[in-house]
């Protein structure tokens, strides 16, 4: 399979679909929006651009399957399966904050082989095919060689569902303060496409979505980092929660988390 062209031909469809997103901004009004659950909203935005996405990639790779945010798509028997966000960043796009994404994963036997994640606002694609490097705009980019927790930036993300609040806080709160600062920017696509290129130098969160990742861990990896779950297990696509950082922090890191799951109080 020659992913190298599959790549070009995914990263026309990401951007034509792009397009059609931005051009919606300021067209979708209150009563077009649905709350699927507690604080999760989508738009006709979202299910259009995810049909489109889906119709295309259905002719780039024919016979391949899906998972989708937004299951538009049926389920079937393939060994080469897409994981498509068609707008992750909702809220944002909705509040017309210009932080928001289309991210488009590939596996192949259950092995990531391709990511694109297209940050529409400020027309950056960022992309990887297994084995070959991760690029912005065709330029190849690479993990921070930040080597002090201290001197890092970290982004993370929040959970609609509160659950392990107090867990969460605690790490949140041990992160601010051993840091050099945090930052929340609404798309975990983003965020991982950042730590990427070394823009933040890790990357956490949890009760996180398989379609949020699967680019960016794909990015992460082909751009020099290390990605696990926040326990550090490996397989992470379908965990739920996500650590990424480069090689010098991950440690640092997954043992602050492991200190604060084992402490019983966050002082």
């Amino acid at each position: 399979m020659d992913y190298s062209q599959i790549v070009l031909s995914v990263i026309n469809l990401v951007r034509e679909t792009g397009f059609f997103i931005k051009s919606e901004i300021s067209k979708v009004q209150s009563h077009h929006i649905i709350e699927k659950s507690v604080h999760s909203l989508v738009s006709y935005v979202d299910i259009e651009a995810e049909k489109k996405l889906v119709h295309g990639m259905k002719q780039i790779l024919p016979g391949s399957d899906f998972i989708t945010e937004e299951n538009t798509t049926t389920r079937s028997e393939s060994d080469f399966i897409w994981i498509i966000d068609p707008l992750d960043g909702t809220t944002n796009f909705l509040k017309g904050i210009p932080v928001f994404s289309i991210s488009v994963g590939l596996l192949h036997l259950n092995e990531l082989v391709l990511g694109v994640v297209f940050h529409i606002m400020m027309d950056e694609m960022f992309y990887a095919v297994k084995g070959t490097g991760a690029y912005l705009n065709g330029q190849r980019i690479k993990i921070s060689s930040c080597t002090h927790l201290n001197d890092a930036v970290i982004a993370t993300g929040f959970p609609y569902q509160v659950k392990n609040m107090e867990e969460l806080t605690g790490i949140l709160h041990h992160i601010l303060d051993s840091s050099r600062g945090v930052r929340r920017l609404g798309s975990a696509a983003i965020d991982l496409a950042y730590t990427a290129a070394g823009r933040f130098d890790s990357y956490y969160e949890a009760l996180i979505n398989p379609w949020d990742v699967a680019a960016g861990i794909l990015l992460v990896k082909e751009a020099g980092g290390l990605v696990t779950d926040m326990n550090g297990n490996e397989s992470v696509l379908f965990a739920r929660n996500i650590l990424a950082s480069n090689p010098f922090l991950q440690a640092e890191l997954l043992s602050l988390i492991k200190k604060v799951k084992q402490s019983n109080h966050f002082s």
